[in-house]
């Protein structure tokens, strides 16, 4: 392990005083002048913590990330999903601008009706004046038509009689050469009606497009789960995956950057150098989410944990469940009992609560409530007042999706005494919920 020089550990303690005294303009300068040495200073429960800078962009906090969302390359780091996916939202910001000036000039036709409509009404009495006259231009004619005129004109002009003038006004009289051409002019006209009607092709139906979506991943840890589960991700689903890593915990981060190198036009990295909450630092779960959510620009968001490894495409069948009505769909559901204190597995269908293994939910619906619970520094029970804020049907598939659990490390490999604190406090919200709907 590196050992840090002792003028950086004496930078870093300058910084701590300088955050007591509320001088967060000199503890944020003193934080780029450690990270200018090559270190990474992180705040924990109990003073702070350096470790060496890795070789990509490491923003200070969770809150700090800034969410230009998931079309855009995470600074830092070129040839990544982010710039890939950036190239193509430059491109699609053309089409969009491209598309905005379209709209400018139809808005400046609209504002112009006046005089359109007029430049228009005089094409039309050109058009008039020429039809009344067609031997004016016989070009545009066929040539047979062209022909018969010019012979009709060329013509003597017998005095009108007989059937001549039957049903005619009385314009014609004596003039049989204009009932001609009017007749010319009309039978063209309708054939010009016939082949419009012929030719005119119906309006295409166009298919729905397809909802996007992306899963969202805190990495806290666990680097061999998280590289199972993204492989898993991106063999069996479409799906973009955005990554939080929250403090390089046992490299965890590290190998989310190797991942994203790896399937550049799936996998996003962001990293923090907060360390999550249950290992002593100051990233919590609920800001944590909430951010993922912010940097997603999908339709549909799915919130999975490392643990949860796919067997087949388990992202589809739960983003076909949700409608209008339908916010949220996941793998397991829960019901709170008759005294709403203890919660039960439910049976496949609609529940009052989606846990946090894995469930899709709409993200529009997830931005209406604020995101998730900001007060939630530990997953647990977490899930469960999320899923209450909720509007709508929440509904599990359970046995139906093609995934399995690994050792869930969140739970069983975190401080018990922690555990149970974190997970009471989040539960008192949840009852108070339980209690209002």
């Amino acid at each position: 392990m590196n050992e840090v020089p002792p003028h950086v550990t004496g930078l870093a303690e300058q910084r701590a005083k300088a955050r007591a005294g509320r001088d967060y303009a000199g503890a944020d300068a003193l934080r780029d002048k450690i990270e200018a040495e090559g270190w990474l200073v992180r705040d924990t429960g109990d003073g702070f913590e350096l470790t060496p800078r890795p070789p990509f962009e490491v923003w200070p906090t969770v809150g700090s990330v800034p969410e230009h969302g998931a079309g855009d390359r995470p600074p830092g780091r070129a040839g990544t999903a982010g710039s890939d996916t950036a190239g193509s939202g430059t491109a699609g910001a053309g089409a969009a601008s491209s598309g905005t000036a379209d709209a400018g000039a139809a808005g400046s036709g609209t504002a112009g009706s006046g005089a359109a409509g007029r430049d228009a009404a005089s094409m039309d009495a050109g058009r008039v004046a020429e039809a009344a006259d067609p031997s004016a231009r016989p070009e545009r004619l066929g040539d047979l038509d062209a022909e018969r005129v010019a012979e009709t004109e060329a013509a003597p002009k017998p005095e009108p009689g007989g059937s001549e003038l039957v049903g005619r006004s009385d314009d014609h009289e004596g003039h049989p050469e204009r009932t001609i051409s009017s007749q010319l002019l009309w039978d063209a006209s309708l054939a010009v009606s016939r082949l419009d009607e012929t030719i005119t092709p119906a309006e295409p139906h166009k298919p729905a497009a397809a909802p996007t979506v992306t899963v969202g991943l805190i990495v806290d840890g666990w680097p061999d789960d998280l590289r199972d589960c993204v492989r898993a991700l991106v063999a069996r689903t479409e799906a973009k995956i955005i990554g939080l890593d929250l403090g390089n915990v046992d490299g965890a981060g590290a190998v989310l950057e190797e991942l994203a190198e790896e399937f550049p036009r799936r996998v996003e990295a962001w990293h923090v150098a907060e360390a999550p909450h249950w290992r002593g630092g100051t990233a919590e779960w609920g800001e944590s989410r909430t951010k993922l959510l912010k940097l997603d620009t999908s339709d549909v968001h799915v919130v999975m944990e490392t643990s949860t490894i796919l067997d087949g495409d388990a992202i589809t069948p739960l983003v076909k469940v949700l409608t209008d009505d339908v916010a949220a769909a996941g793998w397991k559901g829960v019901n709170p009992g008759a005294d709403g204190h203890e919660w039960h597995d439910a049976e496949p269908g609609e529940v009052r609560g989606l846990l946090g293994h894995l469930f899709a939910v709409r993200r529009d619906a997830a931005l209406a409530v604020g995101g998730f619970p900001e007060g939630a520094r530990y997953y647990r029970n977490a899930d469960l007042e999320f899923s209450l804020t909720l509007p709508g049907t929440l509904v599990a598939l359970d046995r139906d999706l093609p995934v399995h659990q690994e050792r869930h490390r969140g739970y069983h490999d975190v401080d018990p005494g922690y555990r149970d604190r974190e997970s009471r406090r989040t539960y008192d919200r949840v009852l108070r919920l339980l209690q209002d709907t």
